[in-house]
């Protein structure tokens, strides 16, 4: 029976790593190793992390951020199979079993499953909510652009194969909030193949004020903006860009383009120029403009709008 290697990095997880954990332990799925990467914890996750005694294997290091404690666990890993989750997430009891299988029956690199949001109430309770089940096909034939664009799942409702996370290179520390999507995302550059695991095998925390996107709106956009840079410069080096490609950075360049124009100058004109680039004829219609002048609170963001309209085509 081939290892699973489970990979948790943890940063102040105490109030969710013991259920965490326990999902790991009450899989079907048997032949299993957990690795915990513990990112510099402040609070009582190191407690937690040694109560299980040698069930696990443990690291204790600074806080370097969910990356690289996952670069490190990797690194430690013995697996044929690495399963990465995040410390206060949930794997469903057959999560493991179907993931592997469907690896091992259809070749292919990385086994996703629908998944499940447990969305946190006023009082601090996580119910379930809202199944998330789609492909990836459904967003677009190529997984490149589909990753790159509108398809998302969290680590606990993936599994990779070994040789594509060796292929891959390890978690991209540069962007520390969308790594997660990075890593999928990277998964399909690297030419790596994907089947659909029907059945939520993941239960996914929505924390109302603690997510890292939430915590930092702006952080997450620019997340976005360098990502998309990134990706334009490897599909340039690797089949150029396409008129598909070109669409899907677009996509996101325009959706870039409205957060950091009203808070990042010198960003969003470089925003602006890779635009352009990607697609020549855009141009700023009269509602979204009148829809930026609306929200327009400052003499910068006013400044910024008519640096704007003196470069960009207006359509009526």
């Amino acid at each position: 029976m081939p290892l699973v290697s489970i990979i948790i990095p943890c940063y102040n997880a105490e109030l969710f790593l013991y259920q965490t954990i326990e999902s790991v332990f009450s899989q079907t799925f048997a032949d299993y190793e957990i690795i915990l990467i513990d990112d510099g914890s402040t609070d009582g996750t190191a407690e937690v992390i040694k109560s299980f005694g040698n069930k696990i294997s443990a690291e204790f290091g600074l806080n370097r951020g969910a990356s690289a404690a996952r670069n490190r666990g990797t690194e430690l890993a013995q697996g044929k199979f690495i399963q990465y989750l995040d410390a206060d997430d949930l794997l469903e009891p057959d999560a493991l079993e179907t993931r592997v299988n469907a690896l091992e029956s259809s070749g292919a690199d990385v086994a996703y499953s629908d998944w499940q949001k447990l969305e946190e109430n006023e009082t601090g309770e996580f119910l379930p909510g809202e199944v998330i089940a789609r492909k990836i096909e459904d967003i677009h034939f190529d997984p490149q652009i589909a990753l790159f664009t509108d398809f998302w799942a969290p680590p606990a409702a993936l599994l990779y194969r070994r040789e594509i996370v060796d292929a891959i290179g390890g978690w991209n520390e540069s962007l520390p909030i969308i790594q997660d999507a990075r890593f999928l995302l990277d998964a399909a550059l690297v030419g790596g193949k994907f089947v659909y695991v029907s059945g939520v095998g993941a239960n996914y925390r929505v924390h109302k004020n603690n997510s890292l996107s939430s915590r930092s709106p702006l952080g997450f956009v620019k997340d976005c903006f360098h990502n998309a840079c990134q990706v334009e410069e490897f599909w340039k080096n690797h089949g150029g860009l396409t008129p598909n490609r070109c669409a899907a950075l677009a996509k996101v360049y325009d959706y870039t383009a409205r957060t950091l124009f009203m808070t990042e100058e010198k960003i969003f004109q470089e925003n602006l120029r890779h635009l352009y680039q990607v697609d020549p004829g855009f141009g700023f219609t009269w509602p979204k403009i009148v829809g930026i002048m609306s929200i327009l609170c400052s003499k910068q963001g006013a400044t910024i709008l008519l640096k704007l309209l003196r470069k960009a085509p207006v359509h009526l």
